[in-house]
């Protein structure tokens, strides 16, 4: 069967800034999906798409081609308002694990489809996965089921959902062509439009930890991500929220879990805290509950009791003990004084050659590797402090490498 279009044709229009016309946007999503464009052009393509970006009314059309190449979820049969969250990545970012329970056990469904940790960043369901037995993947039959039950899935996504997407998003990966806020939003918002949700809630990262450096990169990806939900029919507000030091005291799979249970029980770092309520008043505020203080579900158990059965009705057991790296190595202060500040991305890559991450995406990752911070910017440290912890299930992975060639620690103390 010929192909109603040339995709030389496309590329050549958007090379010279033109926008690419509806028709031959869906095209080009389906034909690529099902293997009529080769790789080289589709990443020609999205080189131009770099370059010369896309309109807004060019990216909704482009995001409904990816979500119409796959199913859609239909969660209008739930007994309950829906809301979702969508955090852009960071370090120490286990905002999900408290904050899903939590929002459901104020009577909103939460459907979480997340994903793995990739470089400096990690990933809730590694994070997950370090609960002995629990497993990331749920039938779309399981998946309503969990919600009408529990009312909260955290899961990964089905191979049916927005295909078109997994299949570009490799291709960007490899080809130069990340760095594209329409190409970051439509991957972001395709899955999550597919989701099925009726209202989304952003949390977008800005800083050294973060994909956007910079405040005004991550309000214009912010806006786009805002328009696209919008443009689609799903209630959606964005928040911008600092990347620049870790959240809470951990970074690493177990180690983060050990930490969201201890917001899930009352106590836990400020700043998990202080995030996970915002996110949880914006999601809630969205479902149409936005006269509940979220901060109640914390202090008398009930969202602890949620993340226990949500915990149990994907095989996890939620008291088992948690994996323990074999290697610690302790980092200490050079000097005395005030510290300045942790670099989040520093973190993140010191967790990640511990074992906590990983390079491709098939790599394994330790569950107990990781990082444990013993200070935070603005505590008073004095000469050989303990400040960093590295958590490695290998002697040689925790071996530190000097003061100087130590980038979590630089700049430590001033």
């Amino acid at each position: 069967m010929s192909e109603p279009f040339a995709v030389v044709d496309v590329i050549i229009a958007k090379r010279d800034g033109h926008r690419i016309l509806d028709e031959q946007l869906d095209w080009v999503i389906d034909a690529y999906t099902r293997g009529a464009i080769a790789d080289e052009q589709m990443a020609a393509l999205a080189m131009a798409i770099v370059w010369r970006g896309m309109e807004p009314t060019e990216l909704a059309r482009w995001t409904a081609a990816m979500i119409a190449s796959g199913e859609r979820l239909d969660l209008s049969g739930l007994d309950r308002p829906t809301a979702d969250k969508h955090s852009t990545g960071g370090v120490g970012d286990k905002i999900t694990l408290p904050l899903a329970p939590l929002v459901a056990a104020h009577g909103v469904a939460v459907p979480q489809l997340s994903g793995r940790g990739l470089g400096h960043t990690g990933g809730t369901l590694d994070k997950l996965e370090s609960i002995p037995g629990w497993r990331a993947g749920v039938s779309n039959e399981d998946f309503l089921a969990q919600l009408r039950s529990v009312g909260a899935v955290v899961c990964a996504a089905g191979a049916g959902l927005a295909p078109a997407d997994r299949k570009l998003y490799a291709l960007r990966d490899v080809t130069g062509t990340v760095e594209s806020i329409p190409l970051i939003a439509s991957s972001i918002m395709s899955k999550k439009i597919a989701e099925g949700s009726s209202a989304l809630v952003l949390d977008v990262k800005v800083g050294t930890g973060a994909f956007m450096k910079t405040v005004e990169s991550a309000r214009e990806l912010a806006e786009t991500m805002v328009g696209l939900g919008t443009a689609h029919g799903v209630r959606t507000v964005a928040l911008l929220t600092d990347m620049s030091t870790p959240l809470g005291f951990t970074a690493g799979n177990a180690l983060e879990v050990r930490e969201s249970v201890e917001v899930l029980a009352g106590g836990g770092p400020f700043d998990v805290v202080e995030l996970t309520l915002a996110l949880a008043r914006e999601m809630l505020a969205a479902a149409g509950k936005g006269d509940v203080d979220p901060a109640d579900a914390l202090r008398d158990g009930r969202a602890m009791d949620v993340w226990r059965a949500m915990i149990r009705a994907q095989g996890g057991e939620p008291d088992a003990a948690l994996p323990i790296a074999r290697e610690k190595h302790v980092l200490t202060a050079v000097a005395s004084g005030v510290l300045s500040r942790v670099d989040a991305y520093a973190v993140g890559i010191a967790a990640w050659r511990l074992g906590a991450g990983r390079a491709r995406q098939d790599d394994p990752v330790s569950f107990g590797a990781g990082v444990v911070l013993l200070a935070k910017p603005g505590d008073l440290v004095t000469a050989g402090q303990p400040l960093v912890e590295l958590h490695a299930m290998s002697r040689s992975a925790s071996s530190a490498p000097s003061r100087h060639s130590n980038p979590a620690l630089s700049s430590a103390a001033s």
